[in-house]
């Protein structure tokens, strides 16, 4: 009598903010999955909201197609959804047994280090076979040289900056651009270099408003800049000098805004200054062909690590390859920060842009 083998059922799912590549995973995920160890792969809408409702979708390498043409590669976003809210933590025995009630034997996560220290748990609790892959515009998740969705986000930045940069030289303005980036520096450091920024003011460098005056005035004496572009992230906490605070607390009034009433105050010019606060814009668009290929590369390495039967590790990029690591310890040492010894802060100093009065912090 034949023995029929019960293909192993693969769950993913996308947890947390969206971001550019999250769909280039799920194909990789699919193909290789199916195409290589004939499993079932099955999306979870909604994160961990689609396993308390039990919910699954097969997916088949070629059930998105158009005619023939695979649009998840090169689509922004995420079609299984996703959420960044809830009480997931108060119902870990209900999405344990929704779990099995699905009857998965693995599941690939998809998220930041927040989503990730959530799935973490579960795993824990339901004694999963589990791996990660981590994706966030804020670049934040440590252990790891690069994440899915923050090329595409420091694109979009730095052409905003590029379109702003025309309006501001013609206005003879100081355009502030505030962008996203949580508690880290990352996504303002690259993209106010990348985008020729004359000030970057990021949270971890403490930094004067007296000092950003100070580089502005000499940019219009010295230099003859009548225009300025400053790169602001959200997380940045008000002024070591603050004139203001707390009559204009962030997030109250957004941090963009408080560095703009900040200068004003501190100028003895009348200054034409204007706030453009990026918002979810960063979140959008196609990813670019470094996301891609790095969402790709981590679609397939964490397929063959469910394959090996490895548990509880994180896909990684290190040294332009894939490697697993311990999400443990990549929890431990989340969210990363923008390093003491940081190559590109001496580069934005070297290149004369104002980011800060001295060391960073820890």
């Amino acid at each position: 009598m034949d023995i029929i083998k019960k293909r192993k059922r693969l769950g993913i799912l996308t947890s947390g903010g969206d971001c550019p590549g999250l769909n280039a995973v799920i194909r990789a995920v699919v193909n290789h999955g199916i195409s290589t160890y004939d499993w079932e792969v099955l999306g979870i809408p909604y994160a961990t909201r689609g396993l308390l409702e039990r919910k699954a979708i097969p997916l088949s390498r070629h059930g998105l197609d158009l005619r023939g043409i695979d649009p998840l590669l090169n689509m922004g976003g995420t079609i299984l959804g996703s959420i960044n809210k809830g009480n997931t933590l108060d119902r870990i025995d209900e999405i344990v047994a929704s779990y099995q009630d699905l009857q998965l034997d693995a599941l690939i996560g998809i998220g930041g280090d927040g989503s990730l220290a959530i799935l973490n748990k579960l795993r824990t609790a339901g004694n999963w076979q589990f791996i990660a892959i981590p994706k966030t515009i804020d670049n934040d998740v440590a252990l790891t040289d690069r994440v899915v969705g923050f090329d595409t986000a420091v694109n979009t930045i730095v052409d905003a900056l590029y379109r702003l940069t025309f309006t501001a030289a013609s206005h003879d303005r100081i355009m502030i651009v505030e962008v996203m980036g949580r508690s880290a520096g990352h996504l303002a450091l690259h993209s106010g270099i990348a985008g020729g920024a004359d000030v970057i003011l990021i949270p971890e460098i403490p930094y004067t408003i007296a000092g950003v005056c100070e580089h502005l005035a000499e940019l219009r004496d010295k230099w003859g800049r009548r225009f300025a572009i400053a790169v602001v992230a959200e997380g940045v906490k008000v002024a070591e000098d603050s004139s203001l605070y707390p009559s204009c607390q962030t997030p109250s009034c957004g941090i963009g805004q408080y560095i703009a009433e900040e200068i004003r105050n501190c100028s003895h010019n009348e200054l034409d200054i204007r706030v453009s606060v990026l918002g979810h814009i960063q979140r959008g668009g196609i990813p670019t062909a470094l996301d891609r290929l790095v969402a790709t590369a981590f679609g397939k390495t964490a397929v063959d690590l469910i394959a090996a039967g490895e548990t509880g590790k994180m896909v990684a990029w290190k040294n332009g390859q894939v490697e697993a690591v311990s999400l443990d310890a990549v929890l431990l040492e989340s969210p990363l920060h923008v390093a003491a010894n940081s190559s590109l802060v001496e580069t934005a100093r070297a290149l004369g842009i104002y980011i800060g009065n001295g060391a960073i912090t820890s």
